[in-house]
């Protein structure tokens, strides 16, 4: 019964050792280039508050407009 075992467990480390060495490599490298973002969120805030702010005044001058 033991000299069963043997090749069984043998076969087995081999299939195992097989697995652990076919395992995959992830590598996360920088990109070779900066990375660029482009806001344009100052524009869009600052006219907001322009229209906003004109708004009130037409509100505040002409209180029946609406």
């Amino acid at each position: 019964m033991e000299r069963q075992r043997l090749p069984m467990i043998s076969t087995m480390a081999l299939v195992m050792l097989a697995a652990v060495a076919c395992t995959p490599t992830v590598k996360v490298e920088a990109p070779p280039e900066p990375i660029t973002i482009n806001l344009n969120i100052k524009l869009d805030a600052e006219v907001r508050l322009k229209i906003e702010e004109q708004a009130k005044d037409d509100i505040t001058n002409n209180p029946g407009i609406f």
